[in-house]
């Protein structure tokens, strides 16, 4: 399955981890800097939601690129 397919399933489903998780690795797999500055704004804003410890290290990555 496709990124974007699983991407679009975690949606549909409500599942929310998973959002996190494929949103951080859409940002990790996109070639330009607005690209990957959009699937990592995605995937803090979900972990900021649902309280995940993951959060604090995606700041810090939108920090760096400049963005938060």
């Amino acid at each position: 399955m496709s990124l974007d397919a699983e991407l679009l399933a975690a949606h549909a489903a409500g599942d929310v981890e998973a959002l996190i998780t494929l949103y951080t690795r859409a940002s990790e797999e996109a070639v330009k800097d607005v690209a990957q500055g959009f699937y990592l704004t995605h995937a803090y804003v979900f972990a900021l939601e649902a309280g995940d410890a993951r959060a604090a290290g995606l700041a810090e990555r939108l920090r760096v690129q400049g963005r938060l």
